[in-house]
């Protein structure tokens, strides 16, 4: 008789399945893929080509446990130069996008059943981290200049009182996934000032700060934060390519050095190798020349959406990142919607739920994501989707 491993299976893991991959539609809305036509190959190649016969050796042995030292010392001159962030290559641990840090700064944190406070909408990816460890995720309210300080105010206040004190406080302070706005400095400074009175941390997911298309850089919520509070995360993914999967993160000695007994594997060195001689020799241009790219993208997507939905939506106008947040009617069930889309205009997009902490919220939402398709596609597909949605009653009247 075969063994029944579903009486072994650790009580905190989510049901889940391997299925088959998604389908992707013609019209891809619904990933925050980057442009595939500027994807950099040649300059990677022959990035990697140089650093393999300089310091190709090294393969033969393990990487620093922390990733790549010289990646880590150019991260620490970025996100110093960009980010207003002092930091040195002893105070970067690479992962594997920025997904493996939040999961490492999960792990040492967060025990089942502690609270964890995000945006009312958030990124999914970290959603799932977060059920992944079994925390109590609450979301607080935003409006167009980020999480509403009261309503985390309260949010925290109301745990407290619980006995159940927030482990930390969740941010995406630029180009929020999915709502898409920046938080302003004077707001960082406010949310700040909450979680310092209240002794919550910040984890501060800064994996879109690159992808601007126009406004006033803000500074980080790690420059401004003067109580050693906030964890720091970010990632190469949306200015290389998600393919190669690096990301990073800085904080407080305390959590980097409990962060390192969680690490699980090492960051291929290989891809290391390539991205750091590829990022000292060309990255600024690169991403001066996907910005230049993608903005044009985000335009056309704009444009059709005002062009195809008029008021019968409502829209967010972000300065960067890769997404839309989209608001229909009240009734609108746009997790049905969603498949149907796909099967008969062969547009894709993301229903709410997906970024919602309790997986249920935000049916009359939608993200679409704008960096795949060219112009001309994405006026195509958002002319069928407003076709399609008006014809399901989906829209607002």
């Amino acid at each position: 008789m075969a063994l029944d491993f579903r009486s072994l299976l650790a009580d905190h893991i989510p049901d889940g399945g391997r299925g088959a991959r998604p389908r992707r539609g013609k019209y891809d809305f619904a990933v925050a893929y980057p442009d595939p036509v500027s994807l950099p190959h040649d300059k990677i190649m022959e990035c990697l080509s140089e650093a393999l016969s300089e310091t190709g050796d090294d393969l033969a042995v393990y990487p620093h446990p922390q990733g790549n030292t010289p990646l880590r010392e150019y991260v620490a001159e970025k996100i110093k130069r960009e980010r207003d962030i002092n930091a040195t290559a002893d105070d970067i641990i690479l992962g594997n996008g920025s997904g493996q840090p939040i999961d490492m700064i999960s792990a040492i944190l967060v025990n089942p059943g502690d609270v964890v406070i995000t945006d009312e909408w958030v990124y999914g990816g970290t959603l799932n981290t977060l059920r992944r460890h079994s925390a109590d995720i609450r979301g607080v309210s935003s409006d167009e200049e980020g999480m509403d300080p009261e309503a985390l105010d309260f949010e925290i206040a109301k745990a407290v009182q619980e006995g159940k004190r927030p482990k930390y406080v969740y941010l995406i302070a630029t180009f929020q996934n999915p709502q898409g706005f920046t938080i302003t400095k004077r707001r960082r400074e406010q949310l700040l000032e909450v979680t310092h009175r209240h002794g919550v941390p910040i984890l501060e997911d800064d994996c879109y700060a690159d992808n601007r298309y126009g406004g006033e850089q803000v500074t980080s919520m790690y420059n401004l934060d003067d109580q050693n509070s906030v964890m720091y995360v970010g990632s190469f993914s949306k200015i290389i390519a998600p393919g190669m999967s690096l990301g990073y993160m800085t904080g407080p000695d305390d959590v980097l050095d409990r962060a390192m007994t969680v690490k699980s594997g090492r960051i291929s060195e290989f891809t290391a190798m390539a991205v750091e001689k590829f990022a000292r020799r060309y990255l600024d241009a690169h991403v001066e020349e996907i910005n230049s790219i993608q903005r044009v993208k985000r335009d056309a997507m704009l444009a059709s959406l005002g062009e195809n939905f008029g008021t019968g939506a409502e829209w967010s106008d972000p300065d960067g990142g890769l997404y839309i947040w989209m608001k229909l009617n009240d009734d609108a069930d746009m997790v049905s919607l969603s498949a149907k889309a796909l099967e008969e205009i062969d547009v894709g997009f993301h229903p709410g739920t997906n970024y919602s902490p309790d997986g249920a919220s935000g049916r009359s939402y939608i993200r679409l994501c704008y960096g795949y398709n060219q112009p001309e596609e994405i006026e195509e597909g958002i002319g069928k989707l407003g076709d399609f949605l008006a014809k399901e009653g989906a829209l607002q009247s």
